[in-house]
């Protein structure tokens, strides 16, 4: 008889970890996947190309309703998971559905952090998470003519961009005195602003705080008002100010949670072995990873354990950075700030907009931060990653990978 997996979430990290399960024990479990959007399993970061009309909703399906039937996965699409019960071991869903469960496995994502402040809940008031906040963003660029987005990280200056292109006139609002900060130093940041301003024509305030989002009247929003006194006129605004795991769930079935759902090297819950996370919601070893690598490698080692093989261990990942906006090529990884005992080589090309910055430590490298050219940089994260010595190969380092010929 078979076993019965529960996936509470049709995202990339849950649907990830069942086709890695699929491809080495499909014969093992009965699956059941919940998911709360209404869609079929789709490529979120592929989202912000999609609103800035270079792809569409359906180009970014990653399997179609008719897979699921394939692999006689049963699909509750549209459905929020309200309880579970870990004792009989059932999930229940908002709609009255109820699953049972000899595995479960839990992938719940994260939510968007908004800023509490007063106006936040007015119409026109978005994030920039799911399919619904694209397709609202993407009918608010036809009707309307000013965006203001509050963010200026990766998803923001996407989102950004993409409002841009569908022609909107776009302020961007960061409370730092650089863009990108966590994955880009001064100079880098600044090389990107200056790009956004002259290929995209967005607007920047930098250093600016939000004090309150203002009401038109009837309800929709019309500026935004930061502390210093100043209103930007805005019929759209985008929060993107940052994610935190989605854990409302766990808690309420006392699973051990911190910022993230607490997972050991094989992803199960250090609770209840039944029980694995994989994703955005999970935290291994102190972090709780925002980027779509680290979700697959997770979901390679828990397939590994579903699947009742148990010779896998996931051991942290090594993250990078990148900026799906046309005309910007960036990439950055590991400690590319540097600091005390590290040594940084430079590359800057300011008739070409192009900036390298590389981080060694004892002749390993640390860190990365490209702009304006990011080819090799597969092989500078291959550096990262395996911490071999580079003192062989320091005269060309910075030039990327040696051709042999």
């Amino acid at each position: 008889m078979r076993q019965k997996l529960v996936v509470i979430g049709n995202g990339m990290a849950g649907m990830r970890t069942v086709q890695e399960l699929l491809a080495i024990a499909s014969g093992l479990y009965d699956i059941t996947v919940f998911g709360a959007e209404p869609h079929p399993h789709y490529n979120r970061i592929l989202l912000s190309p999609v609103l800035a009309g270079e792809r569409s909703l359906q180009d970014i399906v990653l399997s179609d309703w008719n897979w699921y039937r394939e692999q006689g996965i049963t699909l509750h699409a549209g459905r929020t998971v309200t309880q579970v019960d870990r004792a009989r071991r059932i999930v229940r869903a908002d709609d009255g559905t109820e699953a049972a469960y000899d595995r479960l496995l839990l992938a719940t994502g994260s939510q968007p952090v908004l800023l509490p402040v007063p106006g936040a809940g007015l119409r026109g008031v978005l994030a920039h998470r799911d399919i619904a906040d694209t397709e609202a963003m993407i009918e608010a660029a036809r009707t309307h003519r000013h965006a203001v987005v509050i963010g200026g990280g990766v998803l923001g200056l996407e989102a950004a961009s993409g409002l841009a292109r569908r022609g909107m006139a776009v302020t961007v609002v960061h409370r730092n005195d650089w863009l990108m900060e966590r994955q880009l130093d001064a100079e880098a940041a600044t090389l990107l602003r200056e790009t956004l301003e002259t290929q995209q024509g967005l607007n920047f305030r930098l250093g600016a705080q939000t004090e309150a989002l203002l009401d038109d009247g009837q309800g929709w929003v019309r500026a935004v008002r930061l502390t210093d006194g100043s209103e930007l006129p805005a019929d759209l605004v985008v929060m993107a100010i940052g994610i935190r795991p989605h854990i409302a769930l766990a808690q309420q079935m006392r699973l051990h949670c911190e910022r993230g759902i607490v997972v050991s090297d094989t992803l199960q819950t250090v609770t209840d072995g039944r029980i694995y996370a994989v994703g955005e919601c999970a935290q291994h070893r102190g972090v709780a990873y925002g980027l779509v690598a680290p979700l697959f490698e997770q979901g390679r080692v828990a397939a590994n354990h579903l699947a009742q093989m148990g010779i896998g261990r996931y051991e942290g990942s090594t993250v990078s950075a990148k900026l799906k906006v046309t005309g910007v090529e960036l990439l950055s990884a590991g400690d590319f700030m540097g600091g005390e005992g590290t040594e940084q080589l430079l590359l800057r090309d300011p008739d070409s907009g192009v900036y390298r910055k590389l981080v060694l430590k004892d002749e390993r490298l640390i860190g990365a931060c490209l702009y304006g050219d990011a080819e090799g940089g597969g092989w500078y994260l291959d550096l990262l990653r395996e911490g071999r010595s580079v003192a062989e190969l320091r005269e060309q380092l910075i030039f990327g990978e040696p051709v042999h010929g």
